[in-house]
């Protein structure tokens, strides 16, 4: 029987009711402690650094994590997770040069940074850069999440069905991170990432007693498909995951995505001390790693039960769905379910506060100063609307857009990134490593980044030079390196210094 709400069992009910439950009470508790737009955004930087470490982890893998890596191991092999290798060399990064800085000027938001560098005109930039591409890569993240979602309700992936489930996952986010600001945002993430591990555990178990086959068997027909294979060594510019990608450019996109961007930044200035959220940063990766590992293997084990199964659906997105939704028991499907939600939701609810106190602190605040903290607070709870409608309209566009460029998930959530991280990187990187840049050169290199980016899309790139594709990565090392050319290029103010 199919995984859907009409076909759930008691079990399946009082599993998702308790998980909302836990999820309101949660949120209705911690709404009560707000008292301004600085408690909001920061939580008075008293979060405990494990709860960091959590909240970072669950958004650092959301629902692209929850279906792509999956699909990666089922379709292909593991070289998804060489990597992991670029994330924690990036976390590193982050830990030893980003962190100190930004505890050093007490910022509300990384582009603070920016502000004391280059001046005023550059942080500005910077926000609005972070702004679109958090549209992008979070409305990308909704956008798969909604695929599991579509699949339970209506059993299918037509545009009508992804994009209501889009609008329900957009209005559910909006709905409780608008209480209660980024502690809320941060301990429910602790209870999704529970949620969500116990739904990836519950569907590994299950899935190995379907196998049926010896373990030596089953390792024996793994190997002979090459499903093993971890580092790949080519130097294929078409390739996303190799060695030579993990060391650059994915270490640049991680770089990026944990110190440049307000999304995953703004949990790490929550910590009491630069030192409890570099354990944070690192301990968070770490944690990664072995989560990663758990999504791939459900990859492997999909592929055993369903290697001479022809009724199957062969892409590994649609079949993993068909499993999830046709053959868990009464109990694990609301496990099952409960960790989609997490999943889902858990894409949101940071990309909405991030964005929020990056309009406030960055650009409403500095416009209209000396306004009460409780119409800060306002002004920062209607931004956190205002940016669910932006972000649950982009994930509609990408409905039509990830369609059409054949790529698997996964590769689609990341290489959306590459964007406004080109740029932002590039800034950051020459703020900290360099005295050098000036408010125009970091406005020049965020738009070079992101302009460079588009010309190395696939659809632009072939049409135009009629060579094959540029990788993600690769293209996130073309564009940020251009980028930081521009931003180095004229010397800065002889006092400059991050």
């Amino acid at each position: 029987m199919a995984l859907t709400l009409a076909a759930f069992g008691t079990a399946d009910w009082l599993v998702l009711g308790a998980y909302f439950a836990l999820l309101i009470a949660t949120g209705v508790w911690l709404a009560r402690l707000p008292k301004g737009d600085q408690d909001y955004f920061l939580a008075g930087r008293r979060m405990p650094a494990w709860a960091v470490s959590v909240s970072v982890l669950a958004t650092s893998l959301s629902a692209a994590t929850f279906i792509g890596a999956p699909q990666q191991a089922y379709e292909g092999n593991l070289t998804y997770l060489s990597a992991t290798i670029g994330t924690l060399l990036a976390a590193i990064i982050v830990a030893g040069v980003f962190l100190p800085a930004f505890y050093r000027h007490g910022v509300t938001t990384v582009y603070g940074l920016l502000e004391k560098r280059f001046g005023p005109g550059a942080k500005l930039a910077g926000s609005w850069t972070f702004v679109v591409g958090r549209v992008f890569a979070s409305g990308a993240r909704v956008y798969i999440a909604a695929h599991a979602l579509s699949f339970i309700v209506f059993g299918d992936l037509r545009t009508e069905h992804l994009l209501i489930a889009i609008a329900a996952l957009t209005f559910a986010g909006i709905l409780y991170t608008i209480a209660g600001g980024i502690e809320t945002v941060i301990w429910t993430d602790v209870v999704q990432t529970v949620v969500f591990l116990g739904a990836v555990l519950g569907v590994i178990v299950h899935l190995g007693a379907e196998a049926g086959a010896p373990p030596a068997e089953a390792v024996a027909s793994l190997a002979e498909a090459g499903k093993f294979k971890v580092l790949d060594f080519s130097l294929d510019p078409a390739r996303p995951y190799t060695l030579w990608t993990a060391l650059v450019g994915i270490t640049l996109l991680n770089t990026a995505a944990l110190g440049a961007d307000q999304d995953l930044a703004q949990r790490l200035l929550t910590c009491r001390s630069a030192m409890r959220a570099a354990w944070s940063v690192i301990s968070s990766q770490l944690l990664g790693l072995g989560v990663v590992c758990l999504f791939m293997t459900i990859g492997l084990l999909l592929w055993l039960r369903n290697a001479h199964d022809t009724a199957t659906p062969q892409g590994g997105e649609k079949a993993f769905l068909a499993y999830m939704t046709g053959a868990l028991p009464t109990g694990l499907a609301g496990v099952v379910m409960a960790g989609l939600f997490a999943a889902g939701l858990g894409s949101i609810d940071s990309a909405l506060n991030a964005m929020s106190s990056a309009f406030v602190s960055d650009c409403y605040r500095p416009a209209r100063p000396g306004r009460s903290e409780r119409h800060y607070l306002r002004v920062a709870r209607a931004g956190v609307a205002v940016s669910g409608v932006l972000l649950g309209g982009f994930a509609c566009v990408c409905v039509f857009w990830q369609r059409g460029a054949g790529q698997t998930l996964l590769d689609f959530a990341l290489q959306v990134m590459v964007f406004a991280y080109a740029g932002l990187v590039a800034v950051f990187l020459c703020a900290l490593l360099t005295r050098r840049g000036t408010t125009a050169s970091a406005i020049g290199a965020l738009a070079a980044g992101f302009a460079i980016t588009v010309a190395l899309e696939p659809a632009i790139w072939e049409r135009a030079t009629g060579l094959d594709t540029i990788a993600f990565p690769w293209r996130m090392t073309v564009a940020s390196t251009v980028a930081f050319m521009i931003a180095a290029a004229p010397r800065g103010r002889a006092s400059s210094r991050a």
